[in-house]
């Protein structure tokens, strides 16, 4: 896939031409349409590539099938990639920028802006000296989550195509809007995408493989208080944003994402807004153990019977509500999946990596809703801002590995 690299790279910078940032305040699906435009783009592409049963639905969940190649009888396997992009950093335009032979130092992405990239900052580009990069001019992000793991999937299937002596199962393949606030999976039809097993082409580093992620859930604290002249308040105010910031305080020290990692689970005051009348506060409860996360959510529950002891009954409510769950329960079951994708990345020269998600992918609550659904790398870093950069090696061995489980796949009875 070497020699095919210049149009792997050139098909990632026309998937990250489009602006597909997700809108968590929208409520339709896709929640913008840019994500819309893309996945008709690459649903056209695919059908020119020779796919068959390619559909793009009127929520932007695009869906195709690479038809078996001598191998029947094998499990249908899938792969899944999000063409949205995070909210968190400006979605477009994005005008990637190839380096060429990354020579260790800094980056400069914007220079009137003294925009570096530097391995100060971010000492894991040391990895890549010699490589080329491809990074962003410093005003958005890259886009590479998940673009990256889109390209690697196209790019894996149209190699097959162009190889019919490899012989292949069927394969299906899934594009998803929303993910990153939350909703990928939401509308997705696990019977009708018809695979035994999937994996989510959206990881990091190279050789990656994720099947641990946390258990995740929101909660939304509510404070009442009483709004009173400043002048005259004295035993009659009851100022909400105090009290939302005596909560937060009350969390427990250290177990905070700045503070944490590994199997490490946290509470994430994230957001707080109000005035002295009334004010809320959004916290992230997350943990890989399923019984330390719900004792995380008993906690929270107790903080705020607290202080309704406190400031009197009906000054705090809290709302929980759950996200998704460690699919590790789902996985191990099947742990045969994990083998063969370990096994895939070792024949293309990848040393495999297993380790836990700080976070949530589509493949989480896909396993619950029925399709087991680990995480592949991509081969991106720094994603969601402006130091986003993807190697072009990782991205090229992140479309082989997919190469070679199909084919490993297609062994299977």
């Amino acid at each position: 896939m070497e020699s095919n690299k210049e149009k792997l790279v050139q098909r990632f910078i026309e998937y990250a031409g489009f602006n597909t940032q997700s809108d968590g305040e929208q409520t339709h699906c896709p929640s913008t349409r840019g994500q819309m435009d893309l996945a008709q783009y690459v649903a056209e592409e695919l059908r020119k590539l020779g796919l068959v049963d390619v559909q793009v639905d009127q929520n932007g969940y695009v869906t195709a099938t690479l038809i078996a190649n001598g191998c029947q009888e094998a499990p249908v396997v899938g792969f899944i990639a999000h063409v949205d992009t995070s909210p968190d950093m400006a979605g477009g335009p994005v005008k990637p920028r190839l380096v060429q032979n990354y020579d260790g130092g800094d980056i400069v992405l914007h220079s009137e802006k003294s925009i570096l990239l530097s391995p100060k900052d971010f000492p894991e580009l040391a990895n890549y000296i010699g490589q080329e990069l491809l990074v962003t001019d410093g005003l958005t992000l890259l886009g590479a989550d998940d673009k990256a793991g889109m390209c690697a999937i196209v790019s894996a299937v149209e190699y097959l195509l162009s190889h019919p002596e490899i012989p292949h199962g069927k394969v299906r393949i899934g594009f998803t809007p929303d993910e990153e606030i939350g909703r990928g999976a939401d509308l997705f039809d696990v019977t009708a995408f018809g695979a035994e097993f999937a994996y989510t082409v959206d990881g990091g580093e190279l050789g990656a493989i994720e099947y641990e992620n946390f258990n995740a859930a929101n909660a939304t604290v509510f404070i009442q208080g009483r709004s009173v002249h400043p002048g005259t308040a004295k035993g009659k105010m009851v100022n909400a944003l105090s009290i939302a910031a005596e909560y937060q305080q009350m969390l427990p020290a250290g177990q905070s994402p700045e503070y944490t990692d590994g199997y490490e689970g946290f509470f994430h005051a994230h957001k707080l807004s109000g005035a002295v009348e009334t004010a809320s506060l959004h916290i992230l409860i997350r943990d890989h153990d399923r019984q330390k996360f719900e004792n995380r959510k008993t906690l929270l529950e107790s903080m705020i019977a607290f202080l309704n002891v406190k400031y009197g009954a009906g000054t705090a409510t809290i709302e929980i509500k759950d996200s998704y769950y460690n699919m590790r329960e789902k996985v191990e079951p099947v742990k045969y999946i994990i083998d063969l994708a370990c096994e895939a990345m070792e024949t293309v020269g990848v040393k495999p990596s297993i380790k836990p998600i700080r976070g949530g992918t589509d493949g989480a609550r896909l396993s619950f809703m029925g399709l087991p659904c680990p995480n592949l790398f991509t081969g991106g870093h720094n994603f969601h801002g402006k130091y986003e950069f993807l190697p072009v090696t990782s991205l090229i061995k992140s479309a082989e590995t997919v190469v070679e489980i199909i084919r490993k796949v297609g062994k299977l009875k």
